[in-house]
């Protein structure tokens, strides 16, 4: 009874065991595809530059990862488990008969379980360096768009900034132009006005170098006076008849 139950639960285990390795496989051929399809999409992004880039695909993906990563540890723990109970049943006594063949099925699921381990563990770990790296490019070309962005703008103020500045410089040379010609106005005044006092000199020194003409020069002065005189009284009376008249 011993053994025809040992050799039962043997059985059973050696289904489960294959039950396993079959869910491992496929999940494993999935999770390759994955870690390729990530790889290749960011290869695809790399080169576009655009602001359309479909971002959603990378946090998508890695939560895929992350949720296949620990569905497959969990069978290989289960497989691991299997595989020990496998062993204890090996070294039950009273299955002599049964041990080269258990411990050939053992070291055969045994083996398999270390393939399909080593392939997660390979495939995971080229996952995250892909991602590391891709992460850390990331990171590179997002400072190198800031700085570009930044440099751009450093670019307008020093634009805006020498158009100030050549403002500034033409505003500066109309003040000099316009204190240039105020200084060559002010020299010409005051030119005129020192040949006006040498004209008046002169005419000084003629009338008191000759005395008649300066007695000529009073004479026509006061008749000029006088005439003026005659003509507003003329010119006064005209208007007080032609008053009275316009009221008669």
């Amino acid at each position: 009874k011993t053994f025809n139950s040992d050799s039962q639960n043997t059985t059973k285990l050696g289904k489960q065991a294959r039950q396993l390795e079959n869910e491992l496989d496929l999940k494993l051929v999935s999770f390759s595809k994955l870690c390729t399809s990530y790889s290749s999409s960011r290869d695809g992004r790399r080169g576009d530059t655009s602001d359309t880039t479909p971002l959603l695909n990378n946090s998508t993906q890695d939560r895929m990862f992350d949720t296949m990563s620990v569905e497959i540890e969990q069978l290989l723990a289960k497989l691991t488990a299997v595989n020990d109970k496998m062993a204890e049943y090996t070294s039950t006594p009273g299955t002599a008969s049964l041990n080269a063949a258990l411990m050939h099925t053992l070291q055969r699921h045994r083996d398999i379980l270390q393939d399909y381990t080593h392939e997660f563990h390979k495939t995971k770990g080229n996952f995250l360096a892909i991602r590391e790296r891709e992460d850390l490019l990331g990171s590179v070309r997002k400072d190198i768009e800031t700085y570009k962005s930044a440099s751009g703008v450093n670019n307008r103020r020093t634009e805006l900034f020498l158009k100030e500045h050549e403002h500034l410089r033409n505003s500066d040379r109309l003040m000099d132009d316009t204190i240039s010609i105020a200084m060559a106005t002010k020299e010409n005044m005051t030119f005129q006005r020192g040949m006006l006092k040498s004209i008046q000199s002169r005419v000084n020194t003629l009338a008191n170098r000759f005395p008649a003409i300066n007695n000529l020069i009073q004479r026509i002065n006061l008749r000029k006076r006088r005439d003026s005189l005659i003509l507003g009284g003329v010119i006064g009376i005209c208007t007080i008849l032609l008053l009275l008249y316009a009221f008669h």
